[in-house]
């Protein structure tokens, strides 16, 4: 009988066991890993800009694809996303920061993406003026998946009844605008 109890705790386990073993793992691997949270698409970025001269902090407004000048220099926003409240915060923004020169040339000295929880990640570095990313407002509609399409913020507690939306043709909007 201790021959058959020894040949028994040895043997492996049936091939059902095995793949309910195997589901259970990745079952635990895929609730590991967090959930892609929506991104919203906003039509303003909002910059806090620092005038080292004067220490003055002023709130720039800068909406899509438009222009707004502090001092020397010229915030244009490109892109703008922030998350669901529900969500961890990420706000990001595509920025071009072109600085005026005495001569009155235009010279690109910041072209990239900024982070509102991580300021000092990709800064403005300018000797008289700071410019840092500190919001999104006025959010447009959701970035959808791949293949899902995009909806607007609140359609989604109105059953998705909302005004249809034109889409953004994203490539569109990376590409730089004619000069």
């Amino acid at each position: 009988m201790a021959g058959a109890e020894h040949q028994h705790l040895h043997r492996r386990p049936s091939r059902s066991r095995r793949l309910s073993l195997g589901t259970a793992g990745a079952l635990v691997a895929l609730s590991a890993m967090p959930a892609a949270a929506q991104r919203i698409e906003n039509s303003v970025a909002v910059f806090a800009a620092l005038d080292k001269v004067t220490a003055k902090i002023s709130r720039l407004e800068v909406p899509l694809n438009e222009t707004r000048t502090f001092g020397a220099l010229k915030v244009t926003a490109r892109a703008c996303y922030t998350r669901a409240p529900t969500e961890p915060p990420k706000t990001t923004t595509f920025v071009e920061v072109d600085e005026t020169q005495l001569d009155g040339k235009e010279k690109r000295i910041f072209s990239g993406w900024m982070f509102a929880d991580s300021p000092g990640l990709n800064a403005v570095e300018h000797p008289v003026f700071d410019v840092w990313l500190t919001e999104c407002t006025a959010p447009v509609r959701m970035a959808a998946p791949k293949g899902q399409p995009r909806t607007t913020p609140g359609s989604e507690q109105q059953g998705g009844a909302g005004e249809p939306q034109q889409p953004i043709d994203v490539e569109q909007r990376r590409r730089r605008p004619p000069r």
